[in-house]
């Protein structure tokens, strides 16, 4: 598969920035402070690359919305560790993205604390500098594009105070100098912090992503949306268990089966936009919450298109909310348009959704599922052959949708 690891890295960055709902930027611009404080410090190219990443990924254990609120408004507060430990457990699970674990673990951990951490000091460097930067960040917030070059001495006089004790005195002194400067302010504001954070980008390395490793990233991101609330835990990793089971139930070849779970996985990305009060309402929407909800498909659409050799699993994922009479969202296609990868994913998403229990009602059996999903062939809203490739592997798919 044909894709560059750090392109499919940064795009899926995007997705943890939904997290902010209306402030969709802060892993953007806490990457690129990170890295332009390093070149203040003189790091070399492979420090600034983990400290752009670090700064990208920081917040990869933040699925929550109201987690993030108080990230991005409070200076310091108990319990704030809890996203270090799940995002260093997350970077973890990924070979290729290990090395920046430590990093994130430590991002909320004060410089007069690493004393007693018996850390390399390079990762206690790395971490305090995310850290930094990250509460330049949220004392920033407001400011971003209105008053910022206003407040930004405000905001250095804080960072400051904090020498030697939240933050190591060099990277005090790194800052305030890069900080001097109205640039440093002006590249975070929200019409040109996407093209300072792309600029910062390493050049693509040839070769491909194995495809073991690009399942394996999917299933991480998946594992950070089904996170996202209680109602919705195992449901992207269901999907994709049944996608790859109905794909080999079909006799599609084996790298379309290896893109359908990728799909499956990756179907809900956009959901991460959505705030957790409306995904755990337990009455019906307002139409105001359901036009919110009806926003994830696109997004997700949004996110995967941008990554070159996604182009199929794009539209696989993004379309899942799509019928065959053309009633569905967000791009209102019908039966000539989508393939018969698409309704695959389109008919696992119903059937996982349909056996989880959800704010609104119990999980339901199988023979309720089937019913359900009958009655949705009959009016056209999914592919008759999928549901009955369904219909006579039920309790396979009971299994790989529910991981009983």
């Amino acid at each position: 598969m044909e894709v560059d690891l750090w392109q499919l890295v940064y795009t899926l960055s995007n997705t943890l920035d939904l997290v902010g709902v209306d402030d969709r930027f802060h892993g953007k611009r806490v990457a690129v402070m990170a890295a332009a404080v390093g070149e203040e410090l003189g790091l070399d190219r492979p420090m600034l690359d983990m400290a752009f990443f670090g700064g990208l990924l920081h917040d990869i254990g933040v699925s929550s919305t109201r987690v993030h609120r108080q990230l991005v408004t409070e200076l310091d507060w108990a319990g704030v560790s809890a996203h270090c430990e799940r995002g260093e457990t997350l970077l973890l699970s990924f070979r290729p993205l290990a090395h920046l674990a430590s990093f994130v673990r430590h991002h909320h951990t004060h410089w007069d604390q690493f004393a007693c951490r018996d850390l390399p000091p390079q990762t206690a460097l790395l971490a305090n500098l995310i850290y930094l930067v990250d509460r330049v960040d949220a004392l920033a917030g407001k400011h971003y594009g209105q008053d910022l070059l206003l407040a930004h001495n405000r905001i250095r006089g804080t960072v400051g105070r904090y020498r030697d004790t939240f933050f190591a005195p060099g990277l005090v002194d790194a800052f305030l100098s890069a900080s001097a400067k109205e640039a440093f302010w002006l590249r975070l504001e929200p019409n040109h912090v996407r093209a300072s954070a792309l600029a910062r980008m390493p050049e693509p390395e040839p070769g491909e992503l194995e495809s073991a490793d690009t399942r394996q990233l999917a299933k991480l991101f998946a594992v950070i949306v089904d996170a996202k609330s209680p109602f919705t835990a195992e449901h992207s990793v269901g999907v994709a268990r049944l996608a790859r089971r109905l794909a080999e139930a079909a006799r599609l070849p084996a790298e379309t089966c290896d893109r359908l779970e990728i799909a499956g996985m990756l179907h809900d990305i956009g959901k991460l936009m959505v705030p957790d009060e409306i995904l755990e309402k337990p009455g019906g929407l307002s139409a105001a919450e359901l036009a919110v909800i009806r926003q994830h498909s696109f997004e997700t659409y949004q996110a995967l298109s941008q990554v070159r050799g996604f182009e199929q699993i794009t539209g696989w994922a993004a379309y899942h909310h799509e019928t065959l009479n053309g009633s569905g969202y967000p791009f209102h296609l019908g039966r000539d348009e989508l393939s018969f990868e698409a309704r695959i994913v389109a008919a696992c998403d119903v059937f996982q959704a349909l056996a989880q229990k959800r704010p609104y009602r119990p999980a339901l059996s199988r023979g309720v599922i089937l019913r359900k999903m009958k009655s949705k062939v009959r009016i056209g809203r999914l592919d008759g052959d999928v549901v009955g490739l369904a219909e006579n592997h039920l309790d396979d798919c009971w299994q790989a949708a529910t991981g009983a």
